[in-house]
């Protein structure tokens, strides 16, 4: 095999080692694991296109983030900020009334969830204390605060923060100066801190998994009292594209027991995502039908939201799941 031949195949394989990493940052930029998938593959082309420019002195990883970056920002300059959540107010939600017609929104507008096989590195190819961060930062409250951050102020946290670039290194792929980036690093913290989504490792205690098996197991036997008395009393209900949000037990309960009943023998497989939030995809009539990626938040002892992602199509072949489960 030739010498150039031989590098090939070093940077094929490179690219691919990367890709999982260079998926989550993306996702983080972005908030969609589909166009996350996309900013991925225009920055191993353009990679491509410039490996007669790259050198070996260099850091394959550290160049690659650079590309990815500014594919992201080449995106996010045609696209506007996704949700999470229907109301940006905290406003309480008008209570849905029997005959309600929901409106959708596009998914173009939502945050969505991704596997943590797809955002994450293998655990050989980063140290536990970097895995962990890289963890807590695919969580979907802490991407979608990213989403209030203008792009480039998105792109200067996220390589500082996340990546570990020095100041020097993040201001280079911006193009910006050294003062430029700590100022709009500034600026974004203060944003972030206004909604509280700090990037601090975390795992589920013992209890508060014991926790998520009791709601499972009253999910699936459809006992809404059960359901609901595991939730926090401000507990959220959303289900995008639906642009609906309910808040309580009351409307959460209303819900369940009229437009949700049909949730009733449902099946919840445990599917990983979003750093290790508990996830499920979720399967009505016994597992004949697929409905849903679903994440549950916990604080404490007590559930305090269930965002229920219907696009089946696009999510459950993402996260490896059948559209149909053996009964």
């Amino acid at each position: 095999m030739t010498t150039a031949a031989v590098r090939t195949a070093a940077f094929t394989a490179g690219l691919e080692q990367h890709r999982p990493a260079l998926t989550g940052h993306c996702y983080r930029m972005l908030g969609s694991v589909v166009e996350a998938e996309d900013a991925v593959q225009e920055a191993m082309l353009r990679a491509w296109k410039a490996l007669d420019r790259f050198q070996e002195q260099s850091s394959l990883k550290t160049w690659l983030y650079r590309i990815a970056t500014n594919v992201c920002l080449d995106a996010l300059a045609a696209s506007g900020r996704r949700r999470l959540r229907p109301l940006e107010t905290t406003e309480a939600p008008e209570t849905v009334r029997e005959g309600m017609a929901l409106p959708q929104r596009p998914r173009e507008e939502w945050v969505e969830p991704i596997p943590d096989a797809m955002a994450l590195p293998a655990p050989e190819e980063a140290g536990p204390e970097e895995r962990a961060i890289l963890k807590e930062s695919i969580r979907l409250a802490f991407v979608a605060a990213l989403q209030y951050l203008p792009p480039r102020q998105r792109a200067a946290l996220l390589l500082t923060q996340v990546l570990n670039f020095s100041a020097a290194e993040a201001a280079e792929t911006l193009e910006m100066t050294v003062p430029s980036l700590n100022s709009a690093l500034q600026r974004a913290r203060a944003t972030l801190a206004a909604r509280n989504p700090a990037v601090v490792p975390r795992e589920l205690s013992a209890e508060q998994e014991a926790l998520v098996a009791r709601y499972v197991a009253a999910f699936e036997r459809y006992d809404v009292p059960a359901l609901t008395a595991l939730m926090h009393e401000e507990a959220t209900l959303s289900m995008p594209p639906f642009d609906l949000w309910l808040r309580g037990h009351a409307d959460i309960e209303r819900w369940m027991l009229t437009y949700g009943i049909g949730c009733d023998g449902s099946k919840l497989v445990p599917v990983a995502a979003c750093g290790g939030t508990p996830a499920f995809a979720h399967y009505r009539d016994g597992g004949a039908t697929p409905w849903a990626i679903v994440l549950l938040e916990v604080e404490g002892g007590r559930i305090t939201s269930q965002t229920s992602y219907l696009d089946v199509e696009t999510l459950f072949p993402r996260f490896g799941m059948p559209m149909r489960l053996d009964r």
